[in-house]
């Protein structure tokens, strides 16, 4: 069998000392930053998410968590409860996913030098003298097996032709991927847990068996596998390409799942299928759309920075690089793709079918499976979020969001998403970064539009209702019913008006139902930016330059809201990697009032010295809702139907003279 893998008889090959050269003469510079990780990953000096970089000591005892001091027990890995702990279970997870091995492999490919080898076969000498199958924290869950699967079988390959890789050590290692294998069948996620894990476990068993068919249940491995990453596909990735999970950073590693059985099944047979490359493809093609040419990556959803498989040095994938990857695999250009190490390896696999196709971004969309609009106008760029909570009856990486607005202009984030904060390393970011008042979008009572049932697990949904979008106008008309729970239900009902010759973007909230209640906006701003008070109203700046103007009006007088930092609600703070947070102004105004209750709420791009927003008023009444103001001398009025879909009429007004009462508006 050792003979065959050393051949690569009957398998597909990925790393390859050929291919190894061919990238080096390509790109050096690439091959130099690998490096810098491999030699990291020789020494064991590991950094995951936002904790501080550790020196593994030596000896190295893999279930011990260096940043905390907590060592894991040698326990059944089904009696350790890793959400009660005193460790972080994803840091010694991350650690035990062995996903630095690529990178060894890599490296002895591209220089020859034997360190490399060897410290791949003697640090899996030592992971699997202290973690025999189901012992311990590195084997709590299927999920973890199959994306350690990949990485030491990828690795493995890398370095198959390596005098370190003995006979003995070469039957130790197939033995673990095989147990790794049984496992992610055995043990994989079913029903409400059926998301990314099930792609992981089920790639991580495909991997298995198409690297080492001689395994006596690879062919039924492969079958089972590949089968069940077709239907999943399907489920994950809608129809228009975006992610089922309602995240940026699941949708990517899901992809990346798939790229990589797919690849080796196309290098394998010359063809893979269609299932998983329409997949692929469509959710390149979204994203695609979503980033444009110079737009920053939205930040929707959890993002845990997880990968699944590294053949790069880079920290954390970003939506461009992730772009990369698939063009390689579909054999096309796309002009937004920054490309990586990782997309260099897929690239040197056999020659696709000559296609020329070039994957270029789009202005304005509605993604309507997925619940995503977004309204383009030169460099501006708004999305809404029109979308379910997320995935199944848990949505375990949604954040209660719905109706939540962004902002970005010349290529920078104005109004965002405030992260994921955390998963287990501190348990008081993790609700509040996922709650309805760190997102863009109105808070009614101080609860949250979706019940919160535990970290990962939402038990009761707001169903988001799209009534109307028009792109070409830059109108969206949607509403959920999150809040029909309540003593006193009411619905939450958004228009976002942004007309795509006006630089005043408008938001009107209309809240509906019975009783009286406290209505708070929420306006997320970049951590890069500062915030002064200008009475209720909010002046963005970028290095002391304004950047954005944002006014609101009710039916009432508001109390502004402005949080940053603050250690005891948790509210205004920006994480851009998990376990990491950053103080970011949170912005908006609170409102008191019985329903029908309206606000609107006024950004105002400030950018090349534009001048600022005044007399903003909204009110409501039997016609419907008015909003008015002034910009430039000008007199504007915006009149929404609530009885009709999308009924919105905005216009400048020509004030009327001393002796008539009369105001006529120009559409």
């Amino acid at each position: 069998m050792q003979e065959r893998f050393r051949s690569g008889a009957g398998r597909p090959i990925l790393l390859d000392r050929a291919r190894a050269g061919a990238i080096a003469a390509e790109a050096p510079e690439v091959v130099d930053d690998l490096l810098v990780a491999a030699d990291n990953a020789v020494d064991l000096r590991v950094q995951y998410f936002g904790y501080p970089a550790v020196q593994i000591r030596r000896p190295v005892n893999w279930m011990r968590d260096e940043v905390s001091g907590t060592i894991w027990p040698p326990l059944p890995s089904g009696k350790i409860d890793h959400r009660t702990a005193a460790g972080d279970a994803k840091w010694i997870w991350e650690l035990n996913r062995l996903q630095h091995l690529p990178s060894l492999a890599e490296a002895w490919l591209f220089t020859g030098d034997d360190k490399y080898s060897e410290a791949v076969v003697a640090q899996l000498d030592s992971w699997m003298e202290q973690n025999p199958p189901g012992v311990g924290i590195a084997w709590r869950g299927a999920f973890e097996a199959g994306l350690r699967a990949i990485s030491i079988a990828i690795a493995l390959q890398g370095i198959r032709d390596s005098a370190a890789l003995t006979q003995d050590r070469f039957r130790a290692i197939v033995g673990l991927l095989a147990e790794c294998g049984r496992r992610c069948w055995a043990q994989r996620s079913l029903f409400s847990s059926a998301n990314n894990h099930l792609v992981g476990e089920m790639a991580g068993l495909a991997v298995v068996a198409i690297l080492f068919p001689e395994l006596p249940s690879a062919a039924r491995w492969e079958k089972r596998a590949v089968a069940a990453l077709c239907r999943e596909a399907g489920h994950q990735i809608l129809p228009d390409g975006v992610g089922a999970e309602q995240s940026v950073r699941y949708q990517i590693s899901t992809t990346e799942l798939l790229v990589l059985v797919a690849a080796l099944l196309r290098e394998r047979d010359g063809v893979a299928p269609g299932e998983l490359t329409d997949a692929i493809e469509r959710g390149s093609r979204y994203l695609t759309a979503l980033v444009g040419r110079s737009d920053p990556d939205p930040n929707y959803g959890d993002d845990d920075d997880g990968f699944s498989l590294k053949l790069g040095a880079t920290a954390k994938r970003g939506i461009r690089e992730h772009l990369a990857i698939t063009a390689a695999y579909l054999g096309v250009d796309n002009c937004v793709a920054v490309v990586n190490l990782d997309a260099r390896w897929y690239a040197t696999l056999r020659e696709r079918s000559g296609s020329t196709a070039t994957a270029e971004p789009g202005g304005s969309f509605y993604a309507a499976d997925g619940g995503v609009v977004v309204l383009r106008s030169g460099s501006r760029r708004i999305t809404m979020d029109v979308g379910p909570l997320g995935y199944l009856s848990i949505a375990a990486h949604g954040h209660a969001d719905a109706l939540s607005i962004t902002l970005s202009s010349q290529g920078q984030q104005l109004i965002g998403d405030s992260g994921s904060g955390s998963y287990y390393g501190h348990p008081e970011w993790r609700d509040p970064h996922r709650s309805t008042r760190a997102h863009g979008t109105v808070c009614i009572d101080r609860v949250d539009q979706s019940v919160i049932g535990g970290p990962f697990l939402w038990v009761t949904h707001a169903r988001t209702s799209v009534v109307a979008v028009d792109l070409d106008a830059g109108v969206v008309d949607a509403e959920h019913d999150g809040y029909t729970r309540l003593d006193e239900p009411v619905t939450h009902r958004r228009w976002l008006i942004a007309p795509p010759d006006q630089q005043v973007v408008l938001v009107v909230d209309l809240v509906t139902g019975s009783g009286s209640h406290e209505i708070t906006t929420s306006w997320p701003i970049d951590p890069a930016l500062n915030v002064t008070p200008d009475g209720d109203e909010h002046i963005v700046d970028r290095d002391g330059i304004p950047v954005l103007q944002i006014a609101q009006a009710g039916l009432s007088p508001q109390l502004p809201e402005r949080d940053r930092g603050d250690t005891e609600t948790q509210l205004g703070w920006s994480s851009r990697t998990l376990e990491s947070r950053e103080p970011a102004w949170l912005v908006g105004a609170t409102f008191v009032g019985g329903v029908p209750y309206v606000i609107a709420t006024v950004l105002n791009s400030l950018e090349n010295n534009a001048n600022r927003v005044t007399g903003l008023v909204v009110t409501h009444g039997k016609g419907g809702v008015d909003v008015t103001w002034s910009i430039d001398g000008q007199h504007w009025l915006a009149t929404i139907d609530p009885s009709a879909a999308g009924a919105v009429n905005v216009g400048s007004m020509k004030m009327p003279d001393k002796e008539s009462a009369d105001v006529t508006v120009d559409e």
